[in-house]
């Protein structure tokens, strides 16, 4: 009888100090950031609301859908996490209008976040330029690095 609770009180122990943190979750926003975009008028000049926003994304394997939003001043658009210099974004506020062509260059950084996490990466050196200019007219660089998800990177002139 006695081992048994020396038993019973050792397993219980056991679980009660087994159970850490679960630093495996990757919940903090410590992941590869996304790159905040936002839109101006190109008549007024000031930050404006776009009505329907269509977002594709080249990650090298092909476009990939991001689906449509209405009623936004900004996106964020998740970039490519491969080791290629650039990413090509399509923007279209029709579903029969034309899209435009955006292609973000950059440079990469990773660093080391934790086990569950793994990897993050860090943009430098963000420019862009516009290769298909309907429905987008022209573009304004932003913060030319992204670290976290706060700040405009590029803000598209409609």
């Amino acid at each position: 009888m006695k081992y048994l609770k020396f038993l019973i009180t050792i397993c219980f122990l056991g679980i009660l100090f087994s159970c850490g943190g679960d630093d495996d979750i990757c919940e903090s926003g410590e992941g590869t950031p996304r790159m905040k975009v936002a839109f101006i008028s190109i008549k007024s000049g000031k930050p404006m609301t776009v009505d329907s926003l269509n977002v594709a994304v080249d990650y090298g394997s092909g476009k990939v859908d991001l689906g449509w939003q209405t009623k936004i001043d900004s996106r964020l658009i998740p970039l490519r996490v491969d080791d290629s210099p650039y990413t090509d974004v399509y923007f279209k506020v029709s579903t029969k209008g034309t899209e435009s062509k955006v292609r973000i260059n950059y440079t990469t950084r990773s660093t080391y976040v934790s086990p569950g996490c793994g990897i993050k990466k860090n943009y430098d050196n963000l420019s862009s330029q516009l290769i298909t200019p309907n429905p987008v007219q022209n573009l304004e660089e932003g913060l030319n690095r992204i670290e976290n998800e706060d700040k405009t990177n590029l803000y598209l002139l409609f």
